[in-house]
């Protein structure tokens, strides 16, 4: 006959606050996450696409889970010091970030003495959204309708072509620097703040060439100022179909995405890790939640923790060697 040990109400008690007092969470503190008010951190000024559109998802989560999600903007540093400030919050699941390809993949080939590694200190739940690039010429000064038809008439200048970005090391930058390696295009990079001022120059036919955010392009392209060329997605963007994807134009191997997902530290329990991941992957369902993304310029994504953090070492790899091909160095 097997003893029963019998455990009084005042032993569990003690047990809890004694669990309490080491930092051990109990297991319903995790599965009732959340039940106050979560810190979305954005790592960048307010505004911007990864603020709009993380904006967006703190309303559907709160509208989901029953309690506030709210944004607090900390830019600086490409975005390190707000991903840094989830790192180091406490690993309770009240501190979530949307992080960037710049923070899990990029920012550590360009920026030295990086506060963080994001491999080691950073999980993520799930991939939120991806932007894609678009190559972009203005239909005013640059005759070709056709990638193909752009390489070769770029090919045939004396000096090249200008390539502008909004700066070195954002993926606008990257993009050129692959497309120059990936096609033999001899380009000299022209950096400005951001499209804000690359626009002006390539209508003004001062910068013949980008491959930029599509976002930030879209009423130029409807317009027919801006000729799209194809876009950078390994599939055609939903709101361009008849654009092609850089494949079906004739270069292969270039498949660049702007994409952020949530971020927490590491040492967040695995219940509420997956708590969110299998909230996200309800929201990523939602059509209607689907095309708020693509009207903001994005498209909605859902993953496994698992397989976010394989994506993101695979863009460790191809960023670290774009990184290379550019010439540029932590600084």
């Amino acid at each position: 006959m097997i003893q029963k040990n019998p455990i009084s109400r005042r032993t569990l008690l003690r047990g809890t606050i004694a669990a309490a007092a080491f930092g051990i969470t109990p297991v319903r503190a995790q599965t009732d996450w959340p039940n106050r008010a979560v810190r979305l951190v954005v790592p960048y000024p307010a505004g911007g696409s990864t603020d709009v559109l993380f904006r967006i998802i703190g309303e559907a989560l709160k509208n989901k889970l029953g309690q506030p999600f709210v944004v607090e903007n900390r830019p600086g540093a490409s975005g390190n010091v707000g991903v840094d400030g989830i790192v180091k919050a406490a690993p309770d699941g009240y501190t979530l970030g949307g992080a960037t390809v710049g923070h899990f993949s990029i920012n550590q080939f360009l920026i030295a003495n990086m506060p963080f590694n994001a491999e080691r200190d950073l999980v993520s739940p799930s991939m939120v959204y991806e932007l894609p690039n678009v190559a972009v010429v203005a239909a005013k000064h640059v005759p070709a309708t056709t990638l193909q038809e752009f390489i070769a008439w770029a090919k045939a200048r004396p000096n090249g072509i200008s390539i502008g970005s909004p700066g070195p090391g954002t993926t606008p930058h990257l993009s050129g620097v692959l497309f120059a390696a990936r096609t033999g295009v001899n380009a000299v990079h022209v950096p400005f703040r951001g499209a804000a001022q690359t626009i002006p120059a390539m209508l003004s036919g001062d910068v013949n060439f980008a491959v930029d955010n599509l976002a930030s392009y879209v009423s130029q392209i409807e317009s027919g100022q801006m000729r799209a060329l194809a876009v950078t997605s390994a599939q055609r963007w939903p709101t361009m179909p008849n654009v092609p994807t850089m494949e079906e134009a004739g270069v292969k191997d270039f498949i660049v995405t702007s994409w952020g997902a949530y971020a927490m530290a590491a040492a967040t329990p695995a219940a509420i890790v997956d708590k969110l991941s299998a909230t996200h992957a309800q929201l990523a369902a939602d059509e209607a939640l689907q095309k708020r993304f693509l009207a903001a310029g994005g498209r909605l994504l859902h993953s496994s923790p698992a397989e976010a953090k394989a994506f993101a070492a695979k863009e460790t790899k191809m960023w670290r060697e774009v990184v290379r091909l550019s010439g540029l160095t932590p600084q």
